[in-house]
Formats: structure tokens, C-alpha cells, sequence
């Protein structure tokens, strides 16, 4: 009966993420904040519909292991060796900054010094997680600022591990403990690479080759080493999302990445939607209620403190202030190992349980709000960026070197944005025929490939209203759009009349009400690749059908 019991909370759990994600999406709110809410709901805080125990823990940590798996897939090691500065020096200046502010606000508010530090460090770490489903759900986890986001909140990951050992051991002991347990950690970090380097070498490409020749066989091997290594890495002092992000970075040199990225999407959301509400489902709603004004300060200081950081070290480092701003909004939320932090300080007995709350109460402020704060960066960007010049560098130089490697001056027919599959075809396709072509796409990896395969290809995201400045727009007959979203496409449409470009446009579409929208706006053409890509087969079809009768009729005369 207890097997039949848990099957019946199940069901009822996903009938209610099912009712509120329809509502959210309705409503066109964001299902990360309606999937926390079905946990608080249905969970031990709410009406107690549902015991959130160790099945829904269990499907929550394979969600989180196959997230930071996929990707792993999209980062190889040139990518890693380019963002690598960028990361790790953002990541520790927001740990560092927040740290000592944080600390210092706490003490402003009365709160001991312990408490303070607690507090301080639980304020620094963001939701890798969250930030890596909201990326992936807005299509940015390929580009500039995505990448960077991604690599240094898993520096943060790889600070959180340290810090939790360090205070484990500070409970137990002190001295001697403290610094064995860090020279241990970093030992295992070590093997553990080897390990896993070794295996990229000599294993993991002749098993993968094997495994390509069965679909079900490729990605049941995939889900295995991403949740065996996740379990690995946990085993050895570290997070189930290094060990995860670190299978899938193993596994990005082969030629089946994309495959089986695509393949485990669907599966990968699906299981996710446990981590939220099961997020939602712990938090201790009794706790909050004394701490509300000290946690409103506080998520304050996580929204705009955390961001501002990052926006100020990647300006010093050469990026402009838009990257900067669209990365440091991933860090305005604190995350779930800050929540473990709290519960690890209370069972040490360095903290009590209404200070577990209060930075529980920032948890659930900051990813809501966050959230929203991520879904509309561009809108929130285009009313900010005039106040934000001074962030950025008079030569931002670091993106300068990607867009101008191409001759400004040169003379391009055509300028293609988006350079994925439909947009590759068709810049190649142009060139064949002649026409001179500058391709532009925000995925640096992309970028630095075609680049060395000898085609003219610029750094730059057609959402950025001020990127239609630097382009060869003077003798430019075409503008092209292969992106299909409707906003992308629309800012584009916008930057370039602010620019004065007197050239055609044509932009990608999906949907007739997409194209609907783009020809009000002013566009000249609209490409719609499905359809016409039937259009053209059923063509071929009557042209071979056509060609087939008429040899059969010669044969019969």
C-alpha cells in the first residue's frame, strides 16, 4: 500500500505543476517560480497533499545532473582556455565583495559576529541551476555572457565546496584539521582530473564510436557517466553539479555532442521540475516572519550589489557594458548551497534556526525576483544603458578583437546574422554564387571555427542595439536574420533604422504571426525555412512524377 501511496502523491504533484504551469504560462510568468510555488503549495509547508521525500529528491539531483551535463557538452577546452580569466576573476571578486560587505551590513543590522560571517557567505553563491535553465530557456547559453556566467558560477561551486569543508572541519577541530582537510580536497581535485583526462584520451571516443551505431545505446551511456561522475564528485568532497559539468565537458570533443544534447533535453526539463518544487517544498515558511525586514536589506543588497561587481570587473577587463550587465544579472540571487551553508552552520551550532530563515526568506526573494530580472534583461538594458557608460572601457578591447578581425572598410553584399545550421547554408550558399558575405553570430566558438575555415565572420548578438553601429552597413544590399525568435529579430529591425541602414532586410519566422508583426515593422522579406523547404520538396516530387510519365509514355509509343 505504501508503494500505492507514493504512486497517488506522484500523480497528484505533477496534476498541479501541471494546473499552475499553465497558469504561469497564461499569464506569461516564469515556471520556475510557478514550480517553487507548486512545492510550497502541495509540500509539509502548505496543505500537506504531498510528502516530499526521497523519490522526488532523487529525480531532483538526476535533473540537476543531466542540466550541468548538457552543458558540459557545449564548452570544449578552447572555450574553457578563453573565458578561463574572465570566469575566475569575476567569480572571486563577487565572492570576495559580497563576502566583506555582506559581513559588514550584517554587523550595521546587530547581528554577532559569527552570525555575520554565515550570513555574508551565504549571500555570495548563486543558482548555477536556475541560471543555467533560464540561459537555456532564452537560447543564450552559447553566447558571450552566457559562457562567462556559466564559468564562474562554477567557480562559485568550486568556493562552496571549500568553504563547507573548511567550517566541517573548524567544528570538529582546528589547525591541523582544517588544513589537511583543503590539502585533501585539492588532491582528490586533481586525481580526479587525471582520471577523467585519461579517459577522454584512450576510452570515452572509441566507447562513444561503438555506441553511435544504437540511439537508445548512445544516450543511456550518456545519462550514465553524467550521473555516475555527478555521484563521483559528490563522493569526493564536491558537488554533484562539478562532477556532472565535468562528464560533459569530457564528452564535448565528440562528434555526437550535438546529438546527444538534443536527445536529452526533454528528459533534462522534465526532471528538473523536481528540483523546484522540492526547493519550494523545504522552505520553513514558520521561520520568516521575524526576519522579514532584515531580509528585504539583504536581497536588496543580493540584487543590485551582486551584479554591480560583476559589471565593474568585466568593464575593467575589457568588455563592454552591455556583456557585463546581461552576466552580472545571473549572480542576483543567492542558491541552494546557501541554504545547505545555513543548515550546516545550525547543526554545527554557529547559527540558530530564525537566522536559517532569514537567509531561507532571501533565497525565495532574490530567485523570484531574479527570475524576472533574467527573462527581461534586454528591455531592463535598453532603459539603463545610458546611465552605464562609465562602466565600460573607452576601448573594450577584449570584444573588439572578435568584431573587427574582418576590414571595416571592406565592402559586404550580404550580412548574415545567426550562423547555426539555416544560416550556414545560407551564407555559403550566397557565396557560391558570388555575392560577398560577412556572417555574424554571438557564439565565440562558432566565430573562432569559421574564422579559421577562411570565412568573414564578426562576434556580435543582433539583440544588442548599439552592435548595428560597428557593422559595414554602407554598401550592404541585404540584411539577414536566420534567427527565428520574433524579439531578436524585431530589435534588429530597429538598430538598424537608428543607424541609417537603407539597404533590405529579410528575417526568419516561424510562425505566420511572427511574420505578420516583422512585415508592420518594415521588413522587405520574411524566410520561412519549414515551409519552404515543403514547398520546394513537393516541387521536386511533381518535377520527378512529371519526368517518370512522360518516360513512361515514350516507352509505351
Amino acid at each position: 500500500m505504501g508503494s500505492e501511496n507514493i504512486f497517488y502523491e506522484f500523480a497528484l504533484l505533477l496534476a498541479a505543476a501541471g494546473v499552475l504551469g499553465f497558469i504561469a504560462h497564461w499569464l506569461k510568468q516564469p515556471l520556475i517560480v510557478a514550480f517553487i510555488a507548486v512545492g510550497i503549495l502541495v509540500g509539509p509547508a502548505g496543505l500537506k497533499w504531498v510528502s516530499i521525500g526521497s523519490e522526488i529528491d532523487l529525480l531532483a539531483k538526476t535533473g540537476i545532473a543531466l542540466l550541468l551535463f548538457t552543458v558540459g557538452l557545449k564548452l570544449d577546452l578552447n572555450v574553457i582556455r578563453t573565458m578561463g580569466p574572465v570566469s575566475l576573476a569575476t567569480g572571486l571578486g563577487q565572492v570576495t565583495f559580497t563576502s566583506v560587505i555582506g559581513y559588514l551590513l550584517c554587523l550595521a543590522m546587530g547581528f554577532p559576529h559569527l552570525v555575520s560571517i554565515y550570513v555574508a557567505v551565504a549571500l555570495t553563491f548563486s543558482s548555477t541551476i536556475i541560471i543555467v535553465k533560464l540561459l537555456s530557456d532564452k537560447r543564450e547559453i552559447d553566447s558571450l555572457h552566457g559562457r562567462i556566467a556559466i564559468g564562474f558560477l562554477i567557480v562559485q561551486d568550486l568556493v562552496v565546496v571549500l568553504v563547507m569543508i573548511a567550517l566541517t572541519a573548524f567544528g570538529a577541530s582546528t589547525g591541523v584539521h582544517w588544513v589537511q582537510g583543503i590539502s585533501l580536497v585539492i588532491v582528490k581535485g586533481i586525481g580526479l582530473l587525471v582520471a577523467v583526462g585519461l579517459l577522454m584520451r584512450y576510452v570515452l571516443p572509441r566507447l562513444y564510436q561503438h555506441a553511435s551505431r544504437s540511439a537508445e545505446l548512445l544516450t543511456t551511456l550518456a545519462i550514465a557517466w553524467a550521473v555516475g561522475l555527478a555521484a563521483i564528485g559528490d563522493w569526493l568532497g564536491f558537488s554533484k553539479e562539478v562532477g556532472a559539468f565535468l562528464a560533459g565537458v569530457s564528452l564535448a570533443g565528440l562528434p555526437h555532442r550535438e546529438a546527444l544534447g538534443s536527445r536529452l533535453v526533454g528528459l533534462r526539463d522534465f526532471l528538473l521540475l523536481f528540483f523546484f518544487v522540492d526547493l519550494g517544498a523545504h522552505l520553513k515558511l514558520s521561520l520568516l516572519g521575524s526576519q522579514l525586514m532584515p531580509s528585504l536589506a539583504l536581497s536588496m543588497f543580493v540584487l543590485i550589489g551582486n551584479p554591480l561587481i560583476v559589471i565593474i570587473i568585466m568593464g575593467l577587463m575589457g568588455y563592454r557594458k552591455r556583456t557585463g550587465f546581461l552576466a552580472g544579472l545571473t549572480v542576483a540571487q543567492i542558491s541552494e548551497f546557501s541554504l545547505m551553508l545555513g543548515a550546516l552552520g545550525k547543526d554545527l551550532g554557529h547559527i540558530s534556526g530564525e537566522i536559517l530563515g532569514l537567509i531561507t526568506l532571501v533565497g525565495l526573494i532574490t530567485i523570484t525576483l531574479s527570475t524576472y530580472l533574467i527573462l527581461y534583461s534586454h528591455a531592463l538594458y535598453d532603459r539603463l544603458s545610458p546611465f552605464m557608460s562609465w562602466f565600460e572601457r573607452k576601448d573594450p578591447f577584449r570584444e573588439v578583437e572578435l568584431e573587427t578581425t574582418v576590414e571595416p572598410s571592406r565592402g559586404f553584399d550580404t550580412i548574415v546574422f545567426g550562423l547555426g545550421r539555416f544560416g550556414n547554408h545560407l551564407s555559403r550558399e550566397l557565396s557560391d554564387r558570388g555575392q560577398r558575405v560577412l556572417g555574424v553570430d554571438f557564439d565565440p566558438d562558432v566565430v573562432h571555427r569559421l574564422r579559421e575555415s577562411g570565412h568573414s565572420v564578426v562576434y556580435g548578438d543582433a539583440e544588442d542595439p548599439e552592435f548595428a553601429s560597428t557593422l559595414p552597413l554602407t554598401h550592404a544590399r541585404w540584411v539577414v536574420s536566420s534567427v527565428p525568435q520574433l524579439a531578436v529579430n524585431l530589435a534588429l529591425l530597429h538598430a538598424l533604422s537608428r543607424y541609417g541602414y537603407g539597404g533590405s532586410v529579410a528575417a526568419t519566422a516561424h510562425h505566420d504571426r511572427d511574420a505578420a508583426k516583422l512585415r508592420e515593422a518594415g521588413c522587405n522579406m520574411i524566410l520561412l525555412p519549414f515551409a519552404d523547404a515543403a514547398k520546394e520538396a513537393i516541387d521536386q516530387l511533381s518535377e520527378s512524377e512529371l519526368t517518370v510519365q512522360q518516360s513512361e509514355s515514350q516507352d509505351r509509343t
